[in-house]
């Protein structure tokens, strides 16, 4: 068994062999939390809630560190607008992002440290940096001199002659304009902290190159984040790093972005669809099933009607589930995955394959169901339920029931109750061979969006 994952830094996937037998460290940006999270910021953290369950089926140890940007200029700019406190817009976005992650059922990190709780990390950092001659206080900015390190742009692939540096206003003392600042001087009415440079405030990179020292130590398995991180944050986390003298990240995992008419969903363009209104038009499960199957590499070109083509394909399954589970009772998932899954899984989380072996499982199932084949079908969900498990995505599992109920599926006894009754006049409609009558009752449900399926033992209804 060889898990395979695509390094950015190698432009190729390659074999994952862990620095520590048996476990595995992974370092994943997270929120800047600014605002409310759409979509597109979820993604990242689902996709690698997916990895991280992956190493945890195939016998790993994992250690997930997602960092919280809890200070940036984007928080302070959005705290002077609204005349609120810095640390109140920061807060208030945290347990947006923290109450998303939970809903689409992502698994908590092993830790989620905040950056204005690492300052005396981060001025341990660059002091060491300066004496090594890689960084300079300049105006009570703190910059990275990028001519210092040899290794700088080869994340990126990019001409350092050629390059564009990100700049902020008050980035003052530059030696050169490609360098970056690591620590930003105190500026009336912004919050600061004390250093030997004078107060100010971290730079965006920096926390994550002190964080991941911190918690990781010099070296660790798997950096992630979205594929806009590449530069200049990644970029600029490993300069800091390793002139630090750390190994820093053995490989570099990107998730491409959901996107909205060819661009990524962005607060900047308007187009934001925020996760704490889309889970009031769609079930949660539903939404992780969206996001969660396509290859984290490919993009995602968001739409209702991909969603409502995932929600359909996603019924599939829970279909033959409950077909299942009112023949059988309910079945615990197999111990293991089958081969196939397996297989695709450790191809670069190859999702969309072992997703294939699941539908053809569910199909293989249902064609039970319908020999009357109890045993081969209560062994098909077995295998169905161990693979969703993987995914995240068992409705069986208690985190999906709790959230169920939470959502109003208590009216669901209610809603049968009814639907039987109209049922049961479609069925003496039938017996007295009124079919025009019974076929006239089905459309009508069909129309209030039912679907009606005539089984063995009598007729059964889901949402269409």
């Amino acid at each position: 068994m060889t898990i395979r994952l695509y390094d950015t830094s190698a432009r190729q996937i390659r074999d994952f062999v862990p620095l520590t037998p048996g476990c595995v460290s992974i370092y994943l940006c997270g929120a800047t939390v600014q605002a409310a999270p759409h979509i597109g910021h979820i993604r990242s953290g689902l996709n690698f809630d997916i990895l991280r369950r992956w190493f945890t089926y195939r016998g790993y140890d994992v250690t997930l560190v997602r960092n919280v940007t809890d200070i940036d200029d984007k928080i302070i700019k959005k705290a002077a607008e609204q005349g609120r406190p810095w640390w109140s817009i920061g807060y208030e976005n945290e347990r947006a992002f923290n109450s998303g992650y939970d809903v689409l059922g992502c698994l908590p990190p092993t830790v989620e440290p905040r950056a204005t709780g690492h300052v005396t990390e981060m001025v341990e950092m660059m002091r060491g940096l300066i004496e090594r001659g890689h960084a300079y206080e300049a105006d009570g900015n703190v910059y990275f001199d990028v001519r210092s390190f040899d290794g700088y742009l080869q994340l990126s692939n990019q001409d350092l002659e050629n390059l564009l540096q990100p700049s902020a206003e008050g980035e003052t003392g530059k030696r050169d304009p490609r360098d970056f600042a690591m620590w930003k001087a105190a500026k009336p009415g912004e919050p600061s902290w004390e250093t030997p440079w004078g107060r100010g405030r971290p730079g965006w990179h920096l926390e994550c190159s002190a964080m991941a020292h911190k918690y990781l130590g010099r070296a660790f398995d798997i950096h992630g984040g979205g594929l806009d991180l590449i530069f200049p944050h990644h970029e600029n986390e490993i300069a800091q790093a390793k002139a630090f003298g750390d190994d820093f990240a053995a490989y570099w995992v990107h998730n491409a972005w959901v996107t909205m008419s060819g661009e990524k969903m962005s607060k900047s363009l308007g187009n934001s669809v925020l996760v704490s209104e889309m889970v009031k038009q769609w079930r949660p499960i539903v939404l992780r099933y969206y996001l969660g199957t396509p290859h984290y590499r490919s993009m995602i070109e968001y739409s209702a009607a991909a969603l409502r083509e995932a929600e359909a394909a996603f019924g599939r399954i829970e279909g033959f589930i409950q077909r299942v589970v009112e023949k059988a009772g309910v079945v615990e998932p197999a111990a293991e995955v089958p081969p196939a899954f397996a297989e695709a899984m450790d191809d670069d989380l190859g999702v969309p394959q072992a997703l294939a072996v699941v539908h053809t499982t569910v199909r293989q199932g249902n064609s039970a169901l319908t020999a009357d084949d109890k045993e081969s079908a209560v062994a098909r969900l077995a295998e169905v339920r161990a693979m969703l498990g993987v995914l995240g995505l068992d409705p069986l599992d208690e985190q999906w029931a709790a959230s169920g109920s939470d959502r109003g599926d208590d009216l669901h006894g209610v809603v049968d109750s009814l639907v039987r009754l109209v049922l049961d006049q479609r069925q003496a409609a039938r017996a007295r061979k009124d079919y025009a009558t019974a076929d006239a009752i089905r459309d009508q449900l069909q129309q209030s969006g039912l679907a009606i399926e005539d089984t063995p033992s009598g007729p059964r209804w889901s949402l269409s």
